[in-house]
């Protein structure tokens, strides 16, 4: 992709002094930076490495001296962080896909393929399936029945959708992910040893043996538009009524979404999260990678646990917390402390042992 300095800032809303015509193919580290690359030098501590690399131009902190650097162009922005996103964007040409239908897909007679659609090689789009315009559609991924999926959809290669899933518009799909498997819902003839354990506190009773039974999983999933799922994540289909995912919400690699879930708008879900069978997140929720969210829970909006935190109850909203068992992180702070203190509170607590012993001895 080729632009000119003035396309990137006209994009980012970002300042641009010296050259606006200099041509921008790629991006870089400042020391790594080739000619056609522009610089990411936000930051006053990465200013040293453009002399070691050949950038003509770059993203500069507020009041570098450009010239002084060596450059012959440079934009300056208001958030960099911020400005990372839009530069990305324009830089990014998603999945390889040739425009059209590849010869090696197949399609169903019943199916819908909105105009604009690339569709690559070994893709399986099942009976009724309806997709909608400007699709991108990676090789070996297998859309099934009675599936719906807006506008703008990208899909990876060897992305799974399973039947009668409702995917709104910009969907943006990585790898192997799974969208639809079948729930993990399993029952026995009498109480289990789980269902006593948890009643219980603890005191299972007298087990019997007994197998497990699958619940089947006649539900569904359901998701809004401008959501972006990562790498074989894995979001199963609720058993009667539909697994959710609100709208712009943002979903990591190897994340796990179990049956019946509702997600809302705008969470970010990082890396490895499990969220058990019918839980309910607000909006805006962030977890930490490696949380755990047990089943049956509801975590209100605006909540941010820590990584590897793991819910085992209702979080009211607007609240951060972290911890093996989810306190106010504040609290988690302060036991962690508390932790730390409590060899050398030992060695305290036996030297006044000593002392006490010796006075008694004495007496």
């Amino acid at each position: 992709m080729t632009l000119t300095l003035n396309d990137i800032a006209a994009a980012l809303g970002a300042t641009v002094q010296g050259q606006s015509d200099i041509i921008i193919t790629g991006a870089a580290e400042p020391a790594m930076a080739g000619e056609g690359d522009i610089a990411l030098a936000m930051d006053p501590r990465y200013g040293d490495g453009l002399s070691k690399g050949k950038a003509r131009a770059a993203i500069l902190w507020e009041g570098a001296d450009w010239k002084e650097l060596g450059l012959d162009g440079a934009l300056f922005v208001p958030r960099a962080r911020y400005a990372m996103s839009g530069l990305t964007k324009l830089l990014d040409a998603g999945p390889d896909v040739d425009a059209g239908i590849h010869p090696t897909a197949v399609i169903h007679d019943t199916a819908t393929i909105g105009a604009g659609a690339a569709i690559g090689p070994f893709v399986v789009i099942g009976r009724d399936v309806a997709i909608g315009k400007n699709a991108r559609i990676g090789a070996q991924s297998t859309i099934s029945e009675g599936t719906v999926i807006g506008d703008n959809a990208t899909f990876y290669n060897a992305v799974r959708v399973g039947a009668r899933v409702t995917i709104g518009d910009d969907i943006f799909v990585q790898s192997g992910a799974v969208i639809g498997a079948d729930g993990f819902s399993f029952v026995t003839p009498e109480k289990s040893s789980v269902e006593k354990a948890r009643e219980n506190l603890g005191d299972m009773g007298e087990v019997k043996a007994q197998s497990w039974t699958r619940i089947h999983s006649i539900g569904t999933v359901e998701i809004g538009d401008d959501v972006e799922i990562g790498a074989n994540a894995c979001i199963d289909r609720g058993t009667i009524r539909a697994t959710k995912i609100g709208r712009g919400t943002k979903i990591d690699n190897l994340v796990h979404i179990g049956h019946n879930v509702e997600v809302g708008q705008d969470c970010l879900l990082c890396g490895q999260v499990g969220i058990a069978g019918s839980t309910v997140l607000g909006d805006r929720v962030v977890l930490g990678g490696q949380c755990g969210v047990s089943d049956n829970i509801k975590v209100g909006s605006d909540v941010v646990a820590g990584g590897g935190t793991n819910l085992y109850t209702n979080v009211p909203s607007g609240r951060a917390v972290w911890g093996p068992v989810a306190v106010k992180m504040e609290t988690q702070i302060e036991m962690n402390k508390a932790l730390r203190r409590l060899p050398r509170m030992m060695d305290q607590f036996k030297d006044l042992q000593k002392t006490v012993s010796n006075l008694v001895h004495k007496t």
